[in-house]
C-alpha cells in the first residue's frame, strides 16, 4: 500500500531540536525558528554530540555572523511561502527587511556574496518545492496554486515551474497520476 504523507518543516525541526536538547540535558530556550539560547555554559563534547545528533537530520549549527543571517533569510523565505498567515500580499523585500530588521539592499547583496545565488532565485526555488506538494497532495487546481503563491497568472507559474524543473506542471500532474495508477495495479 503505497500514501502520500503531508509535512511541516518548521514543525519537524523544532520537534527534533527539543528532543535532541532534551537527550542532551542542555538548559536551553527557543528565541524563534532556528535560533537557541543556551542557559548554561556547554561543555565541549557535550556541545559535539549534540551537534552530531542533529547532523544525521541535515541540521547543523552556525557560528559565523553573515551564515546566521543568511540563514535566517532562508528560514524566513521558507516561512513566507509555506505559511499561508506569513506573507499575505506583502512583497518579499518588505516582509524580509520587516521580519530580519536589516535593509532588503544589504540582506541582498549579503545573500548573493555568500550563496552566489539571488534572494529572489532562492524565493522562486522554495514556491516551486512548494507547489510540487501542492500537486502531489491534490487538493487544489492550478490556479488556486497560482493564487495561494501570489503569482499573477497561471501561466506565469508554469512559466518558472518549467524554468526550474523542466516540466511544466500539467507533465508532473501526468507522472504523479500515472505513478499513482501503477502504484494502484501493483497492489492488485
Amino acid at each position: 500500500m503505497k500514501v502520500f504523507i503531508k509535512f511541516d518543516f518548521n514543525s519537524i525541526c523544532s520537534k527534533i531540536l527539543e528532543e535532541k536538547l532534551e537527550e542532551s540535558q542542555i538548559k536551553y530556550r527557543i528565541l524563534g525558528f532556528g535560533e537557541v539560547e543556551f542557559l548554561e555554559k556547554v561543555p565541549t563534547e557535550k556541545l559535539d554530540n549534540f551537534t552530531q545528533s542533529l547532523q544525521q537530520y541535515g541540521i547543523n549549527i552556525v557560528e559565523n555572523q553573515k551564515t546566521i543571517l543568511i540563514q535566517k533569510i532562508k528560514d524566513a523565505i521558507i516561512e513566507m511561502v509555506f505559511n499561508e498567515e506569513a506573507s499575505v500580499n506583502v512583497k518579499s523585500s518588505v516582509y524580509l527587511a520587516d521580519k530580519l530588521n536589516h535593509s532588503y539592499g544589504y540582506l541582498s547583496n549579503l545573500f548573493s556574496e555568500v550563496t552566489y545565488t539571488s534572494i529572489e532565485n532562492f524565493i522562486i526555488l522554495q514556491k516551486i518545492e512548494y507547489t510540487k506538494q501542492l500537486i502531489i497532495s491534490n487538493q487544489l487546481t492550478l490556479t488556486e496554486i497560482a493564487f495561494k503563491l501570489n503569482y499573477s497568472s497561471v501561466s506565469h507559474l508554469s512559466s518558472q515551474f518549467k524554468n526550474t524543473t523542466g516540466l511544466t506542471p500539467s507533465a508532473f500532474q501526468r507522472i504523479i497520476k500515472k505513478r499513482r495508477e501503477i502504484a494502484s495495479q501493483n497492489l492488485n
